[in-house]
């Protein structure tokens, strides 16, 4: 068994590092699916298309219902890599700064266990290759399409380099709040820059929201609240000499539920549309809804924990770090559906992966692949070696 593990390791750092070198982008991800299927044909696995580019594999089938579902992302991310790693993006502006090669490559290690053990399987088990994470609404479009059908539980995972390595982040209820964007456009009248007095200056309103902005979550929401907004674009004028007749202010929102969404979005507009107005200039506030907060089922957030424990010890579990995490997930889209837990584990070992994710210089850390291939595999029912 100890040989079948470790071939099954390396099958899965091989496959990792090639996705990383042919990352796809949400939606594009055409090359990184096919190798997934052809992986999964050449394993004895049946699979078929979900939402595109995604896909949808059985283990077990006639194993006892409902199934079990594990769930890894596939897509990468518009930045321009500088990891230095021997197996580096070869498809310029686009990366895998987000680990999604590694969610892969770890339930691709599953997958060519739990095959080769299929036998001591009880339960039918999913596995769910899911693309158009990074804001394509992807596990919505697989729920659309019938992922989750006959699956009566779910689990998944992302890596964090902010986290100790392996520690695992998964509290009962919120793990990862909702997030939003917002569009500010600016209006006023522009001429010569040695005129100000006869313009209306879009840049100095447009800066005066900007400092404004700050005062949102610490003035307009109680101090318990989770949320979080960042001004994160400003866009005005082409010429030194102009003063722009217009601007835009674009910026993100973190939130933990829908009624501090609604509290935020309503801050936002009222306080850049009065500040604004308070230097003559007309202002339009345009929100996006992205992704709801993802919020974990009790009963298999202690599951999940459990399982690590009992893999990794009771210090598995301190992470040190205040929850929930701000940044968001559309593994919320299957928690709204069925019971399932969504865990963060930590990969920084304090040798290598120091960077956050969506770092230019971030790589993931294969040591991560054999932790959560051990820890998916107990979780659906299977041994694997001590």
């Amino acid at each position: 068994m100890s040989d079948d593990w470790q071939e099954t390791l390396s099958f899965a750092r091989n496959i990792r590092r090639e996705l990383h070198q042919r990352p796809e982008l949400s939606w594009e991800e055409h090359g990184t699916a096919e190798t997934i299927r052809k992986t999964l044909t050449a394993l004895g696995i049946r699979w078929r298309k979900c939402a595109e580019t995604g896909t949808v594999a059985v283990l077990n089938e006639h194993g006892t219902t409902p199934a079990i579902a594990l769930r890894a992302d596939i897509d990468a991310l518009p930045i321009i890599e500088d990891s230095g790693a021997e197996w580096s993006s070869t498809h310029s502006g686009c990366m895998h700064a987000c680990g999604h090669d590694g969610h892969t490559a770890a339930l691709l290690a599953t997958a060519r266990w739990l095959k080769q053990h299929e036998s001591e399987l009880s339960r039918q088990v999913i596995l769910l290759f899911q693309p158009a994470e990074e804001g394509g609404h992807g596990a919505r479009e697989m729920i659309r399409e019938g992922a989750l059908e006959g699956v009566s539980e779910i689990y998944g995972w992302h890596n964090w380099p902010a986290l100790p390595y392996g520690t695992m982040a998964c509290p009962d209820g919120l793990v990862m709040c909702g997030n939003g964007t917002f569009d500010i456009t600016l209006k006023g009248k522009g001429g010569h820059a040695s005129q100000p007095e006869i313009c209306t200056d879009v840049v100095l309103a447009g800066s005066a929201i900007v400092v404004a902005m700050q005062q949102v979550v610490s003035r307009r929401l109680p101090p318990q609240a989770n949320a979080v907004v960042s001004i994160t674009q400003f866009h005005a004028g082409n010429a030194p000499t102009v003063l722009a007749d217009t601007a835009t202010i674009g910026g993100s929102i973190r939130v933990p539920d829908e009624a501090t969404r609604a509290l935020v979005n309503n801050a936002i507009s009222e306080t850049a549309t009065n500040t604004a107005a308070a230097y003559g200039v007309e202002c339009e506030v345009t929100h996006h809804g992205r992704y709801q907060a993802t919020i974990n089922h009790s009963a298999q957030a202690q599951t999940s924990r459990a399982t690590w424990t009992e893999l990794y010890g009771e210090k598995a579990l301190d992470h040190g770090r205040p929850m929930p995490v701000m940044a968001s997930e559309d593994f919320s889209y299957y928690l709204r559906e069925i019971p399932g837990a969504f865990a963060l584990i930590g990969s920084d070992d304090g040798r290598r992966n120091p960077y956050p994710c969506h770092s230019p210089h971030y790589d993931f850390n294969d040591r991560l692949i054999e932790d959560v291939c051990r820890w998916f595999c107990r979780l659906t029912g299977m041994r694997t070696p001590p």
